[in-house]
């Protein structure tokens, strides 16, 4: 495998060398490619063994295209796979040319006599499969740094390279659905405007479409089916001679001008030649047996659901996994991944997941993938795979015990109230050996699922169009379709709906933790009940935009606003790049969702509570005697034990005292955009379908509480709470901040002179 960290030459133009890793192959070559004809082979260069296969003789320089061929025994039912007459990519290539053309001949056995333990396949694989690619290395960084972001202000906005830009007028014709898409002033405006620090990319790893998908007329777009493990995905640039990767770096030090971060969704689980009956187009043919997980008779074991397991076990294949993430950091400057089923990297031998597995602790002590983000799914295909809270501190684990925690509370479900604390205040019954609420990744939605207004229009899953007869995806999505199933003109139901989406993105932005969104739940997208959307490279898939007016998002201001601060300042980014979000399927309106979003994460951003970096203990932690949290009854009575158990409860009120949480964390412009203060705040969620009267805690504290947030419409009119009680509608949640004296009492609007209401947006919470 080439091109591995300190191994070019010194200049651009200094020979490189080549280098295949292989313990059982008896020989390996290396093919060269004329650069202007894939198909013309120029030179054949035998290998030479020094710890790995080696060559570093002249002649290799970029602009070359290469890949590999291996020999030595045949018996696959001893998971020995070698076959000359197959063309092999480097799964280290730095990128990768062409595309597979698939035929029986990229399989290292005869399809049809006797199957995959059968005689070798003789024909020649050349002509159907893709080259390697030596590319230059030298381009202008300039001052690029990485922003640093600390996991306490970090906001994830998880997107597809194409999906995200493809549809988006604003985005030059030329990049949209591409690298430099992302990196266009209209898609980074958007973002901002959100308060995201964070871009998280599906894969962009080069991968293939499988066969049988491809004799289905589809393909692999979310790109969960890697062939090589560094090469950027040359489907996101403008061409795939070193186009891509030029491209990739382009958008990474665009990114990072504007203070966002690059997480990568990388897949080292398993390959695109999936089990033994599959291609053999690279580790296959290299060494079967140190790169996958095989059983007794060759077999392959799959604790991916995707046909094949990589095998971490050896350390061959721990090498190539850490070469490329090295890569990834050295060379293409990401600054963070999100490992893909990551327990299947932590498996050893035919157990399930160690936490002290070579790999885990390799990763955990190197000291470049120290300085960067590093997240896990905490699971994979099989039960003794789930290993949610047991990785490393210091690796947040995407959460899916919070996402059902919350779909279930807000779709009405009874007895749920003790999982909603529990999520908002940081899930420390699951991630207590974290030792911090910031070892979790808070989502309701992600790539796989439904969608966040999906999940209030469908129960279920509508896959007809993957071509599987409906069958693929998950069956239970706790989702709630509110009385009709899919799109409905009825107002009733499209205001449950909205209200619906609301309570669950700002249980996201309230909760402590890590929040992610995924692209386009911001303005209420869907994909028309679609939860398995992987092969749909088309409108099921992409965010759809439009071009309005700025008045279409505009600020509706009253008399008596303050002007507007820095949060603000984000906000007309956006207006300024004269967007709106297009709502498919209800036709509600999504400017005003897209306005809620924004200034609910403005709430998180501008509250420290919010984004605490310890878990809550309710013990008292400041002098007037208040304790960091405290979970009530509507009537204002303590919960007790009972109380917590009752299956008909759906109504809680949380306390959380915040001044020791106050003051910013030292981030940028773009996540911390006031003072952050920690301020005493109190949520009132009711998921039930009555109206709810909550009694509002009284402090040892002069001053008064001040409603900030409501889940009931899209715009909240900032409220002084006079009565000591507070009507909370059905399924809505409230939000508000006690104003004292030392805060310099109320500051909302006229409210300290008599007044009580006005509209409130971004930067009118802050003081």
């Amino acid at each position: 495998m080439s091109l591995l960290p300190g191994c070019a030459g010194a200049g651009a133009e200094a020979p490189r060398p080549i280098r295949a890793f292989s313990a059982e192959a008896e020989s390996i070559d290396l093919c060269l490619f004329d650069a202007s004809d894939p198909n013309r082979q120029t030179d054949v260069i035998p290998m030479t063994r020094r710890g790995p296969w080696e060559w570093t003789g002249d002649g290799v320089r970029s602009g070359v295209m290469y890949a590999f061929r291996a020999g030595g025994p045949w018996d696959p039912r001893r998971g020995l796979t070698f076959n000359a007459n197959k063309l092999l990519l480097d799964p280290l290539a730095p990128a990768i040319v062409g595309n597979v053309r698939w035929d029986d001949a990229t399989f290292g056995y005869r399809t049809g006599e006797g199957g995959w333990d059968g005689a070798a396949d003789a024909r020649d694989s050349a002509a159907f499969v893709p080259r390697g690619l030596i590319v230059e290395e030298a381009f202008d960084w300039g001052e690029d740094h990485p922003p640093a972001t600390p996991w306490r202000d970090t906001f994830i906005y998880e997107c597809h390279v194409k999906g995200a830009t493809i549809l988006h007028p604003d985005v030059p014709e030329r990049d949209r659905g591409r690298y430099l898409g992302l990196a266009s002033e209209a898609f980074l405006d958007h973002v901002q405007s959100l308060g995201v620090t964070a871009l998280e990319l599906m894969p962009v790893q080069a991968s293939l479409t499988r066969r049988w998908l491809t004799e289905k007329g589809l393909t692999n777009y979310w790109g969960y089916d890697p062939v090589s493990f560094v090469a950027p995905d040359a489907r996101f640039a403008t061409g795939d001679r070193g186009e891509q990767v030029v491209e990739f770096k382009r958008m990474i030090k665009a990114l990072h001008a504007r203070g966002l971060e690059v997480i990568l969704d990388v897949v080292f689980n398993h390959t695109v030649e999936g089990d033994e009956r599959g291609p053999t187009l690279s580790l296959r043919g290299l060494d079967s047996r140190a790169y996958y997980r095989l059983d007794a008779e060759g077999r392959c074991v799959d604790c991916t659901g995707c046909g094949n397991t990589i095998n971490t076990d050896h350390p061959l294949t721990r090498r190539m996994i850490l070469d490329a993430l090295r890569t990834w950091v050295t060379r293409m400057h990401v600054d963070g991944f999100r490992l893909d089923l990551a327990s299947t990297l932590g498996r050893r031998g035919s157990g399930g997941f160690d936490p002290e597995h070579p790999l885990i602790v390799e990763m955990r002590e190197d000291p470049v993938l120290a300085r960067v983000k590093i997240i896990a799914e905490p699971w994979d295909a099989r039960a003794d795979g789930y290993a949610l809270g047991r990785f490393p501190r210091g690796w947040p684990e995407w959460n899916d015990r919070y996402r059902d925690r919350v779909r279930r509370f807000w779709r009405g479900d009874g007895g749920q109230v003790g999982a909603i604390a529990s999520a908002v205040a940081g899930s420390s019954d699951l991630l207590s050996q974290k030792r911090s609420p910031l070892g979790g990744v808070n989502f309701v939605a992600c790539h796989d699922g439904f969608t966040l207004r999906d999940l209030t229009m469908y129960e279920r899953r509508q896959n007809d169009a993957n071509g599987e007869q409906g069958r693929d995806g998950h069956a239970d999505n706790l989702s709630r379709n509110w009385g009709v199933e899919g799109s409905t003109d009825d107002p009733r139901v499209l205001q449950l709906r909205e209200r619906a989406q609301r309570n669950l993105l700002a249980t996201v932005a309230l909760s402590i933790g890590v929040p992610m969104i995924t692209a386009g739940d911001e303005f209420g997208r869907t994909q028309g009940g679609n939860n398995n959307a992987y092969c749909q490279d088309n409108v099921i898939s992409w965010l759809r935009w439009s071009v309005e007016s700025r008045a279409a998002d505009a600020r509706r201001r009253v008399p008596g606003t303050r002007s507007l601060t820095a949060a603000a300042r984000f906000d007309r980014r956006g207006e300024r790049a004269g967007l709106r979000a297009l709502s498919i399927g209800d036709g509600t309106g999504a400017p005003s969702f897209l306005m809620f979003a924004r200034n609910v994460f403005a709430l998180r951003r501008a509250f420290g509570v919010f984004r605490a970096d310890r878990f809550l203990t309710g013990a008292v932690q400041c002098p007037c005697g208040i304790e960091d949290v405290s979970w009530r009854r509507p009537d204002g009575a303590q919960m007790s034990h009972e109380t917590w158990h009752e299956p008909e409860r759906r109504a809680l009120l949380m306390l959380r005292h915040g001044h020791h949480d106050a003051g910013a964390s030292g981030g940028s412009e773009a996540t911390d955009i006031a003072a952050s203060r920690g301020y005493t705040v109190a949520c009132l969620l009711n998921a039930g379908a009555e109206t709810t009267w909550f009694t509002l805690p009284r402090l040892p504290l002069p001053g008064c509480w001040i409603r900030v947030l409501s889940t009931l419409r899209d715009v909240t009119v900032a409220k002084v709470v006079r009565s000591g009680r507070m009507r909370v509608p059905p399924h809505s949640l409230a939000v508000l901040r006690f104003a004292s004296d030392e805060d310099g009492g109320p500051v909302v609007g006229d409210a300290a002179t008599g007044g009580s209401e006005h509209a409130l947006l971004c930067g009118d919470l802050l003081p």
